[in-house]
């Protein structure tokens, strides 16, 4: 099989409406990650930026399946550690949508609303499952597609990382093909932008960070109603182009890269969850 590397942005806004981004993401040549820290709920911000600290730490094995389990459990255990030593924080949750890379594919974890896209062929696929009220409401036949995407519980989560709720992920394999772009995002994004705008951005967009640009300007332009995030990756066969920058730095971005957050790293990213199975992967 051919090997694979990935070629990855990512960035983040916070809005014209909200004071605080919630949001929080990291991208690295291993693992792609967006959190969203609930909004109505306490400290968000916390909770999105332990999140990814927690999914985003020191490696924990060569699967990438079981490493990605045992990061989203240990982001658990972390929300749960915060809240009994700060009553302020009871109550806190966040989303996680998080993809580790093996060079062949990605073991994918994901409980919320935030969602991962994959581009390949000129189409565009949504590849995770909104875990809300309205998406049950779909499911079991009661509301159409087109009626969810206005109905004034769309945003309302039935499971999250949340102190006290229901923290099961959905967990499952996606194979990647040289070609594919891969875009994960807060709803700040797929709430307000249209899968059509969607596709046609990553689609039109030369490089992953043209991509990311691109996005957070439709998700402005449509009136920037939440904390915009995304994280768009390519697979790439053959070596590192020699364009991308040197070595292989890991971005953090949104609440988690806030110096002195009671949720955020305390230095610099420990790094991937799984070993960088990829020789020059580049961002």
């Amino acid at each position: 099989m051919e090997h694979l590397w990935l070629r990855y942005a990512a960035g983040t806004d916070i809005g014209r409406r909200r004071r605080v981004n919630e949001d929080s993401a990291f991208a690295g040549p291993a693992l792609l990650a967006v959190a969203d820290g609930m909004g109505g709920h306490p400290h968000g911000d916390v909770a999105s930026a332990a999140a990814i600290t927690a999914v985003a730490g020191p490696p924990a094995g060569r699967d990438p399946a079981a490493a990605l389990a045992a990061a989203v459990a240990r982001a658990s255990a972390r929300l749960e550690e915060l809240a009994a030593g700060d009553p302020e924080l009871h109550g806190m949750g966040t989303t996680l949508t998080a993809m580790a890379w093996d060079g062949a594919g990605f073991a994918v974890a994901h409980i919320g609303d935030s969602r991962a896209y994959l581009l390949r062929g000129g189409d565009l696929f949504q590849i995770t499952r909104d875990h809300t009220i309205v998406q049950t409401l779909v499911d079991g036949g009661r509301i159409t597609p087109g009626e969810a995407a206005d109905h004034p519980r769309a945003s309302m989560l039935v499971r999250a990382l949340q102190t006290g709720g229901d923290q099961r992920p959905d967990l499952f394999r996606q194979d990647a093909a040289p070609g594919d772009r891969y875009l994960l995002c807060s709803d700040g994004v797929s709430g307000f932008v249209p899968a059509g705008a969607i596709r046609d951005a990553l689609a039109g967009a030369a490089r992953p960070d043209d991509a990311v640009a691109r996005l957070i300007a439709l998700a402005d332009a449509a009136g920037g109603l939440d904390n915009i995030t995304c994280v768009v990756a390519d697979a790439v066969a053959g070596p590192p182009d020699p364009a991308d920058p040197p070595g292989r730095v890991p971005l953090l971005v949104g609440a988690v890269a806030r110096p002195g957050g009671r949720g955020a790293a305390p230095g610099p990213a420990a790094g991937p969850t799984v070993p960088d199975p990829s020789p020059g992967s580049a961002r």
